[in-house]
């Protein structure tokens, strides 16, 4: 990902992408039932690098397993690349812990770029309190040994409903996360931008009584003239 596109997505929010992503006819990008543990934090984004849990077999998952240096889970947290999003598949269950504030803490001081699971988080209200973006469906005290058997490293995954490919750009805010397609991603920030410019130019309006007709969408000359002289006082 070009670092002005990294820029760009920092200021956009998901329900805007999703606007842009709809247009070429992308409809399944937003990852359901998933939440930011702290919706304060700036935006997340990074590219996808992924894992993939499958249902638990008692006899495989012992707890001694995690001696095994090699486990899924602990490789995939300390080899996640800096700047990277880890984004693990959980099968929507969140009765156990798809990671803990331990690993979500190392995942932090590698440089990675934020942690996205459609399951659960435990020891959430300490991962809550780190300048770190982390997104899950509810917090899951039991270990995720009790349910989830982690299995294949930076390969495609399901995450809430949606595909998710390694390489993808991942982009999280106070609403959720968005997958953006890897070659899409230049147009889509470009596009975005330029969305987000006219939307912050209508709320403006919008809060000094103005109607929505012929201005959301700019079907009204005096709108779109009105936008550009809004552009060059606010500089945008």
């Amino acid at each position: 990902m070009k670092p002005a596109t990294r820029q760009k997505f920092a200021s956009i929010s998901t329900a805007t992408l999703c606007t842009a992503l709809y247009k070429r006819g992308l409809r399944n990008q937003f990852i359901q039932d998933v939440r930011p543990l702290n919706p304060d934090l700036p935006n997340m984004v990074g590219i996808a690098y992924t894992l993939r849990y499958i249902p638990a077999r008692e006899d495989l998952n012992p707890i001694t397993v995690f001696q095994d240096r090699q486990h899924p889970q602990r490789v995939a947290v300390d080899q996640c690349p800096e700047g990277a999003v880890l984004v693990m598949d959980s099968r929507k269950n969140a009765r156990a812990a798809s990671a803990g504030s331990i690993l979500v803490s190392r995942l932090m001081k590698r440089g990675a770029a934020g942690v996205v699971t459609d399951g659960g988080f435990r020891d959430s209200p300490e991962i809550a309190r780190l300048p770190f973006p982390a997104y899950h469906k509810r917090p899951s005290a039991p270990t995720n040994l009790t349910l989830h058997q982690a299995l294949d490293i930076n390969v495609p995954i399901g995450c809430g409903d949606v595909a998710v490919f390694p390489g993808d750009i991942i982009v999280g805010d106070a609403e959720g996360v968005v997958v953006i397609p890897a070659h899409l991603a230049d147009e889509i920030a470009d596009e975005a931008v330029e969305m987000t410019a006219y939307e912050d130019f209508v709320t403006e309006e919008v809060l000094d009584g103005r109607s929505i007709i012929g201005l959301y969408p700019a079907t009204d000359e005096k709108a779109r003239s009105d936008f550009a002289a809004w552009r060059q006082a606010k500089g945008r």
